[in-house]
């Protein structure tokens, strides 16, 4: 169950039964009642702004609106008191029967608690990583992969339909940058010598293997021939290599893909023609000379009459050039191709996670995606600040074989899969990241990773140990829930339940609004309840998970127990993390 929704349900069938008898006005739009937590504990356990969003519409004040609504909802089932405050707020205090009675929901659903439908098989399409095919992975690769993977995950579990996508940016100057790079470890692989590495192209040695395996295949073909005829093929070759790098890299992050989908092979089937030509047919693009950039001028600006779609009609700042100046695409008019294509495919909502350096690009995006879909589809743009990878305080120094950075495997091999999955999602996207290896491993309270774990092994150390001392005791989740719970009486523990009751309100409520760190922020939150009901029972015998002499007040705990490593079990499955059995 959902407490949040439940009540919201009730206060909404309230409404239209009073409307209905002609104590309110018909047809009141309902779509903004909410509940949530009241800021302060002694305030209740649900509030709702039913009365200050209805009163305008019902013509009547905030207050005497939630008085009527408190006085309905005080005879409801479980509602101790239904009290108004401030503004127009009602406040329900709930029976400790019907917060004990959640232990049962989340025994039965198990690991499956908090899923929803929710989003009622909405598509959304998810885009990330989608880092320019040129090397592998670094760390700053790995906040976007993990953030975009676990708000897929959360997605999912909150009941809408996902496509995971990468889009292969292997069209430009970055990868004839690459096959250039290529070439020159291909000849380095044949006994050439080819001195420094020159600028602008890719120094990493991971490119010798690339270079290695060109000679390997192709001999000597390559040597003589002028770039005209290479250039082609090379940059296919060494798009595929890089490819293989990264979905490696992916696999050993646990990221996959349902789609990956090549920019290349998208210009060359025509997608940037037919894009523009839907915006052509709605008036939407025009030759026109730009003014200059604010502030000072690049010194190769120059006035000059440019093809430009009108961004400003959609939000932007100025109208946006759709080519460069020798004629071809600006890299602009292929990512709207890209998005009408997403658009065409049956996605009317996109998610775009990208990096710190793609902030400024984002007004143009979402006014080209209104554009060409007629305003149809909306587009949310998650940008990822940067990750700032430390020793012990100290920054990390690039790697040589990446040549210019730390490669995500280098990290992963270092402090695991999991951990790195975790911390990326320990602070908002819009956040810079300082990730430490040595923090990233300790065993204290201040690692975040350690003490959700932790939480989880202590539960499940609780249960080893009560099979132990309870030899042939039914123990399943099934069998505890039931069992009688009313024995949890202490505060802390019901505190402990009201935390895993919310559950399903954090995974909808974090699907709506795209924001997977929250799960991480509820995980340390529970986790922190757990450990408080623990470090509790150390200084209070009669509150120890195991009572002896009292088997009904030890199974009662002990469902709550299981209740706390099903929703942390939970929790850590929507970021792809495995939860520990024992802490090591």
């Amino acid at each position: 169950m959902n407490v949040f929704r439940h009540f919201r349900n009730l206060v909404v069938g309230e409404i239209d039964a009073m409307s209905k008898a002609g104590e309110l006005p018909a047809a009141l739009d309902t779509s903004r009642i909410g509940f949530e937590p009241p800021r302060e504990r002694g305030h209740g356990d649900l509030a709702t702004n039913a009365a200050m969003v209805l009163a305008k519409q019902a013509g009547m004040k905030p207050r005497d609106l939630a008085e009527i609504l408190a006085g309905k909802l005080a005879s409801k089932e479980a509602v101790l008191r239904a009290e108004t405050a401030g503004p127009g707020f009602v406040n329900l205090t709930l029976s400790d029967d019907f917060w004990r009675a959640r232990l049962a929901d989340i025994l039965a659903a198990g690991v499956d608690y908090g899923r929803s439908d929710f989003g009622r098989g909405r598509r959304v399409n998810v885009e990330y990583v989608s880092t320019n095919p040129t090397g592998p992975l670094h760390i700053a690769h790995a906040r976007g992969a993990v953030i975009g993977d676990a708000l897929a995950s959360l997605l999912e579990m909150a009941g809408f339909e996902v496509c995971r996508e990468y889009y292969i940016n292997d069209a430009g100057g970055q990868v004839d940058a690459l096959a250039r790079s290529t070439h020159l470890r291909y000849r380095e692989a044949l006994g050439g010598s080819i001195g420094p590495i020159p600028e602008g192209l890719y120094p990493g040695e991971y490119l010798k293997d690339v270079g290695a395996a060109l000679a390997a295949r192709d001999g000597t073909r390559w040597l003589n021939e002028p770039e005209s005829a290479w250039l082609p093929v090379i940059r296919g070759f060494s798009v595929d290599a890089m490819m293989t790098l990264i979905r490696a890299d992916l696999d050993l992050l646990g990221v996959h893909f349902d789609v990956f989908t090549s920019e290349r092979a998208l210009v060359e089937a025509g997608g940037v023609e037919r894009a523009l030509e839907t915006l052509s047919q709605r008036d939407l693009i025009y030759v026109g000379v730009l003014e200059p950039p604010k502030g000072k001028a690049p010194e190769d600006w120059e006035p000059r009459p440019q093809t430009l779609f009108r961004a400003t009609r959609f939000g932007d700042d100025v109208d946006r050039p759709l080519k460069k100046s020798d004629g071809s695409w600006a890299y602009f008019a292929g990512d709207i191709a890209y998005h009408l294509d997403k658009f065409r495919r049956g996605f009317p909502v996109m998610i775009d996670v990208w990096g710190a350096d793609h902030a400024g690009y984002v007004k143009r995006m979402k006014a080209a995606v209104t554009a060409i879909s007629d305003g149809q589809a909306a587009l949310d743009i998650k940008i990822c600040q940067l990750v700032r990878l430390m020793r012990a305080g100290q920054p990390v120094k690039m790697s040589k074989r990446a040549g210019t950075f730390v490669a995500l495997r280098e990290v992963i091999d270092e402090v695991g899969r999991d951990v790195v999955r975790f911390i990326m999602l320990t602070r908002t996207n819009d956040a810079p990241l300082d990730f430490d290896l040595v923090a990233a491993l300790e065993q204290s309270r201040d690692n975040p990773v350690f003490y959700v774990q932790y939480a989880h092994a202590r539960a499940r150390s609780v249960l080893r140990h009560a099979a132990e001392a309870m030899p042939g005791a039914a123990l399943s989740p099934a069998a505890l829930a039931a069992h009688s719970t009313r024995r949890l009486t202490d505060s802390a523990e019901l505190d402990l339940i009201k935390t895993l009751a919310a559950w399903p309100r954090v995974v909808e409520t974090a699907a709506e609004v795209h924001e997977p760190h929250r799960i991480a922020f509820y995980l340390h939150e529970a986790a922190a309840a757990f450990h408080a009901l623990w470090n509790k029972g150390k200084d209070d015998s009669t509150l120890r998970f195991l009572v002896s002499d009292d088997p009904e007040v030890t199974l009662a705990r002990l469902a709550l127990v299981q209740a706390v490593a099903i929703v942390v079990a939970s929790g850590l499955r929507v970021f792809g993390v495995v939860p520990v059995e024992e802490m090591r």
